[in-house]
């Protein structure tokens, strides 16, 4: 029987999935279907450290936006259940950091959403330069 090459199997796949999130070096914040914030890595807790940082795990996103961001929330979680294809929306670009921020859906193996995440992505050119631990 051969593994499945997108699914293998193994005990230690929580580990590795968390390490990823915790190696990230933009904020990840994971909610599930009620808004409840369920997840932080460690550049989330300190960016969001003036509104609580770790203390936020628990809460509803939605009290930490205004009324319009918690309308658009709303808006996109449901267009995330209209259709399975339906995964990821731009929500708006942060000119003083230089980076896009979407909305995307996280969905189970049948394709049940359940939860979503703010993903955010720099747009400045990497500094540091290629390789570098080896090179002379």
């Amino acid at each position: 029987m051969e593994q499945d090459t997108l699914h293998p199997v193994s005990d230690n796949n929580g580990a590795l999935y968390k390490s990823v999130l915790e190696a990230d070096r933009t904020a990840i914040v994971i909610c599930d279907l009620n808004h409840t914030i369920t997840y932080m890595n460690p550049v989330a807790i300190s960016r969001y450290e003036k509104w609580g940082g770790a203390k936020l795990l628990g809460k509803s996103l939605l009290d930490c936006h205004n009324e319009q961001s918690r309308k658009m929330i709303v808006k996109v979680l449901a267009w995330f259940l209209e259709d399975i294809s339906h995964n990821i929306v731009f929500t708006f670009h942060n000119e003083k950091e230089n980076k896009d921020v979407y909305m995307v859906a996280l969905r189970d193996d049948s394709g049940a959403l359940i939860g979503y995440y703010e993903k955010h992505e720099y747009r400045n050119p990497e500094t540091m330069k290629r390789y570098a631990p080896f090179l002379d």
